[in-house]
């Protein structure tokens, strides 16, 4: 994303999410426009496009736009991301939620479901996942599809592996996938208590109560005001001293929100509901 010495790309930035907006109704005006930079030239450098011939892209070729989405929206992850978080978990919250008769978990922005499943394995090692259902959800259909599978290559499991001893497992994790030719598929077990769909946090409401919301690296992409509007669709959708999970690099900032949650441990930034 190249200009002459001395211009500025953001009044182009801006026309670009106008014309998503108006052109297929997401909103991107509150993501974070460094991030939104980084994206763009990454997509205008792999597909060789100016910042012109990229507008008529978007409005005049649908299947480029569907991938235009996968490419601006695609969350890193990977299985047991941040170790000492599933610990914090094990330790600090699941004997709390142990507590109810039907635990409801949001994974919000899963992405290709590694967190959910990662979280089904914590259930399932703590005994709870009888009683557990995880609700994944994305902006991407398509990773929402991968997710819905639950299939990843081996190469891939075997990375998470030191991630999942860090945990504090002892068992291995190949244990809860079924391996095929370099393929493993999350056991059954686990995927049947999991409900993958699309959800825009941006313009869609609260659509159930929860014990535990979890939504981790996620806001970094987010201006501030978003971030806010965001927060308030988590308070209304946990239930009376629901838990909700942000990133390493996320915090509860802003000073309406302060008071409305307690800090239950605070390195991992694991926060739980007041009232």
């Amino acid at each position: 994303m190249s200009d002459a010495p001395g211009t500025s790309i953001e009044p182009q930035i801006e026309e670009l999410i106008s014309l998503i907006k108006r052109n297929h109704g997401f909103d991107f005006s509150d993501y974070s426009r460094a991030s939104l930079r980084r994206r763009l030239s990454r997509i205008m450098m792999l597909k060789k496009l100016t910042f012109d011939e990229l507008n008529h892209a978007l409005v005049d070729e649908p299947h480029f736009f569907q991938w235009f989405l996968e490419e601006i929206t695609v969350n890193v992850t990977e299985m047991f991301r941040d170790p000492s978080f599933y610990k914090a978990l094990n330790t600090d919250v699941l004997p709390y939620l142990s507590n109810f008769q039907h635990i409801r978990i949001w994974s919000a922005g899963c992405s290709s479901g590694e967190e959910v499943y990662s979280l089904a394995i914590l259930l399932k090692e703590a005994g709870l996942n009888h009683k557990s259902f995880i609700y994944g959800t994305d902006i991407n259909n398509e990773v929402l599809n991968e997710a819905r599978k639950g299939t990843y290559s081996l190469r891939k499991i075997k990375s998470y592996v030191e991630n999942y001893r860090l945990s504090g497992f002892s068992s291995l994790l190949t244990e809860h996938f079924i391996v095929m030719n370099e393929v493993a598929n999350i056991h059954n077990e686990l995927k049947q208590n999991t409900l993958f769909s699309v959800h825009n946090l941006v313009s869609d409401n609260v659509f159930n109560e929860f014990q535990l919301i979890s939504c981790r690296n996620v806001f970094i992409y987010f201006e501030a005001k978003l971030q806010e509007k965001i927060l308030e669709l988590f308070y209304n959708s946990l239930s009376p001293s629901g838990i909700l999970c942000l990133g390493s690099k996320e915090t509860i900032r802003f000073h309406g929100f302060k008071n409305k949650f307690k800090v239950i441990n605070q390195k991992e930034n694991i926060y739980q509901k007041i009232g």
